[in-house]
């Protein structure tokens, strides 16, 4: 298996950055294939702006999507951002690792969405029809790949827990896993996360380490979370609302857009009703 990280701390001595190298050994050892782009040692340019699109006429106002679907289209992406689709095109599992700061990813890893997810390239993409609204949420280019999340938290387990000031963990990386990950296709793998991160000792690093080797070494084997797809059935089209006679009884928000047990056989297979 192909795997690329994209790895985003800059502290080539933090916790994040021994993580990435368990990762990597474990992941190399199981007879892995292994890419690593670290951002910062890169000196990735996270701010998406004219630059970004050296083939964009001068006088011409400046439309990110419409702009980076032309620069797919004619081959004209910068060389940095070329480089990383290539990369992303030859993983068979992605994994996106980063402290989590003020309740998402650091700004240098969404510059790195922000410019590699062109249209045409990671959206924008597929059939736009009264039976379809594109190739996304669990179809189009990353379709049939996984991707995952390492992340280390400052705060306590329970801080993130379903009654947790800081709201449940599942929430919090719900943006970054059903909107990033499983948007352009990927089936996503249950995060990794390492809690009390500033806090772990010579002996709690070790039991984290271990947790993750265990991780790399059962990849194969874990279930991804159950995203539903947006064009299973589930949701009308083009208006992308849930059909009202599916989700867990009580459920909300995020919640929602999880397959349960109890409601798949309801499910109208048929997309164009």
């Amino acid at each position: 298996m192909n795997v690329l990280i994209v790895h985003a701390h800059p502290e080539p001595r933090s916790l994040s950055a021994a993580l990435r190298d368990v990762a990597i050994a474990e992941l190399t050892a199981e007879g892995h294939s292994v890419e690593l782009s670290d951002l910062h040692a890169m000196g990735w340019k996270a701010v998406v702006d004219r630059a970004d699109f050296p083939a964009l006429d001068a006088g011409m106002r400046l439309r990110v999507p419409s702009a980076s679907g032309q620069a797919v289209a004619t081959a004209t992406l910068t060389e940095d951002v070329a480089a990383e689709q290539e990369k992303m095109r030859r993983a068979d599992l992605l994994i996106l690792q980063f402290p989590l700061w003020w309740f998402t990813m650091p700004a240098i890893l969404k510059g790195w969405i922000d410019r590699v997810y062109a249209h045409g390239f990671a959206y924008g993409v597929g059939e736009h029809s009264d039976r379809r609204w594109g190739d996304r949420y669990g179809e189009g280019t990353f379709a049939g790949k996984r991707a995952m999340l390492i992340v280390t938290a400052g705060g306590w387990e329970p801080h993130y827990s379903a009654r947790g000031i800081n709201g449940p963990i599942e929430d919090l990386l719900f943006p970054i896993q059903h909107g990033i990950l499983h948007y352009p296709g990927y089936d996503v793998l249950p995060p990794f996360v390492v809690y009390r991160a500033d806090r772990l000792d010579q002996a709690g690093f070790a039991q984290v380490a271990e947790g993750l080797r265990q991780r790399m070494r059962t990849l194969d084997s874990l279930r991804p979370i159950p995203f539903r797809r947006q064009n299973g059935g589930d949701y009308l089209i083009p208006e992308l609302e849930l059909r009202a006679e599916l989700g867990a009884p009580g459920a909300t928000g995020f919640a929602l857009h999880l397959e349960t047990s109890d409601n798949r056989e309801s499910s109208d297979p048929d997309p164009s009703r």
